[in-house]
C-alpha cells in the first residue's frame, strides 16, 4: 500500500492535510505532560511514508524494516493503540521529570463504563528504571467494553494513577467516534 517516493511527493500535501485533521480528532491530552495519539492504518501509513521520504529509503529490505517497526503500532481486533508522548518542553527538567514518572507503565488505564483497562506498553521499551518520551501502548477491550465504548452512553476516560501524576481526561464524543471506527465490528 506504500507509494513510491515520487508518487508520495505528488500526493503528500493533500495526504498530510487530511492526516493532520484526522490526528486532531485522535489526540487526547491527559494533564500537562502526557498526550496520546491513537493510531490506525492511515496514521501509521503516514509515519512510514514520512520516514521513507526523510531518509530517502528505496531499498526493498530497508522499506520492509520500517514496515515491520511501524506495523507493530496497528491495533489488533478489539484493541485501541496509541502513541504516548511525555511532553517536557524544558530540556533541563527532562531527566528529573522522567525519573519522577518511573513506573508509569503500570498506571495508565482506559476507563469505559466504570471498568478500567490497563494499558499494555510495548515490550522492550520501558523498564522499571527508565521511561522513554515516546511509548507505544495498547488497550485490549472485551466485546462488552467495545460495545459500551462505541455506544457513547457511558463515560470513557484516560486515567493515570501514578503517585506523582494523577490525571483523568474524559474522551469527547468526537474522539470516541473516531476511535470507535478502529474497533470495527468487535463485540457486536
Amino acid at each position: 500500500d506504500l507509494w513510491s517516493l515520487p508518487e508520495y511527493e505528488r500526493a503528500r500535501e493533500d495526504f498530510r492535510r487530511r492526516l493532520i485533521e484526522m490526528k486532531r480528532r485522535r489526540r487526547v491530552q491527559v494533564g500537562p505532560l502526557l498526550s496520546f495519539v491513537f493510531e490506525n492504518r492511515d496514521t501509521v501509513l503516514f509515519q512510514v511514508q514520512e520516514v521513507l521520504r526523510a531518509e530517502n529509503v528505496t531499498e526493498p529490505a530497508r522499506v520492509q524494516e520500517e514496515l515491520d517497526i511501524y506495523n507493530n503500532m496497528l491495533p489488533e481486533e478489539g484493541e485501541l493503540s496509541a502513541t504516548l508522548f511525555v511532553e517536557v518542553t524544558d530540556s533541563g527538567r527532562l531527566p528529573e521529570e522522567m525519573a519522577r514518572l518511573r513506573g508509569l507503565d503500570r498506571t495508565v488505564n482506559l476507563e469505559v463504563a466504570g471498568e478500567r483497562i490497563q494499558a499494555v506498553f510495548e515490550g522492550g521499551r520501558t523498564r522499571e528504571e527508565s521511561l522513554s518520551t515516546v511509548e507505544y501502548v495498547r488497550f485490549p477491550l472485551t466485546p462488552a467494553q467495545a460495545r459500551a465504548f462505541r455506544s457513547g452512553k457511558e463515560p470513557a476516560a484516560l486515567v493515570v494513577d501514578h503517585p506523582a501524576y494523577r490525571e483523568r481526561r474524559l474522551l469527547s464524543q468526537e474522539v470516541r467516534q473516531a476511535l470507535g471506527q478502529d474497533l470495527g465490528g468487535w463485540g457486536r
